[in-house]
């Protein structure tokens, strides 16, 4: 069974299908190509969503209608060669809500960061304990950053185990590799691959981590039938992770957290008490000072 025990029976889904966890739709732009072929962004296109829809990332079993839903949008911003690209990854993905037809964003994150090289036809291969090449590490690495974030939602720190994968992958990765190759050292940026395996795993963000849970399973999936009770534990999780900033300040997952989550809370604390608009708010502006008047829509 994919997800936890503690899940109410109406929402208990038993898999019988193993692996292929993933759902994931792929587009390749090139608003920049000038010398590659075009035909080689279709296959590569085609190759990505193979990898990681058919690819069997952990040891559970799925229904088609429960595997995770991710849209990763790679826009080539440079040709270094025939075969070899500068890119950014554009990554989301989401889980539903019960008792609703909608679905909420889990990871809303842009990496800007992305080289790699790829040919026409070329079959990509997983190993989380070996290097191959970037294209694959950085495909391997996000597949199991989105099941992480998945399984946290689910279940007080379900997602821990595929975030000690996500570091196994890092970790693999040899010194030469990932100096030609940025985003995977502490040292390249504040705001990389590195750093969103090492929140994830950092004591200092438990606290985040279990209101991630809070936020999702115990508010945000009883709305449907007790809107007040669902908002008021939202609220109290999203004071959690505000007390988790302060604790562990400038942590990236707290940052993509909001990225993911602002237009979201705006709508659930939209019809709230005048009281819990204006804590929210307070909340906000501080979890995510940079967009700060965005909140006041909540008024």
């Amino acid at each position: 069974m994919k997800k936890i025990i503690s899940i109410s029976i109406a929402f208990l889904v038993f898999w019988t299908v193993s692996g292929q966890e993933l759902n994931v739709n792929v587009t390749v732009n090139t608003p920049k190509l000038q010398t590659a072929d075009p035909r080689v962004f279709g296959s590569l296109e085609t190759a990505i969503e193979e990898f990681m829809n058919n690819q069997v990332w952990t040891d559970d079993s799925f229904e088609e209608a429960e595997r995770i839903n991710v849209e990763m949008i790679i826009t080539i911003t440079e040709e270094r060669g025939p075969t070899s690209f500068k890119a950014e990854l554009a990554i989301q993905s989401t889980r539903p809500i019960y008792g609703s037809a909608d679905e909420t964003p889990l990871l809303n994150h842009l990496d800007k960061e992305f080289i790699f090289e790829y040919e026409q036809f070329q079959p990509l291969e997983y190993s989380k304990v070996q290097f191959q090449n970037n294209l694959t590490t950085m495909l391997s690495f996000y597949a199991f950053i989105v099941l992480g974030m998945d399984y946290d939602s689910f279940s007080p720190l379900g997602g821990e185990p595929h975030f000690l994968t996500a570091q196994e992958i890092l970790n693999a990765i040899p010194a030469n590799a990932t100096a030609n190759y940025k985003g995977w050292r502490s040292v390249d940026s504040n705001r990389n691959r590195y750093w969103i395996i090492e929140n994830m795993l950092s004591n200092r963000m438990r606290d985040y981590r279990q209101a991630i849970y809070d936020y999702h399973r115990q508010g945000l999936d009883i709305t449907h039938k007790d809107l007040p009770t669902g908002r008021a534990i939202i609220a109290n999780a999203l004071k959690a992770i505000q007390q988790a900033e302060k604790n562990y300040p400038r942590a990236m997952a707290v940052q993509m957290f909001a990225n993911s989550k602002s237009d979201e809370i705006i709508d659930i604390f939209k019809g709230a008490p005048e009281t819990e608009k204006n804590e929210v708010i307070g909340v906000m502006q501080k979890i995510d000072a940079a967009k700060a008047s965005k909140y006041r829509a909540i008024k």
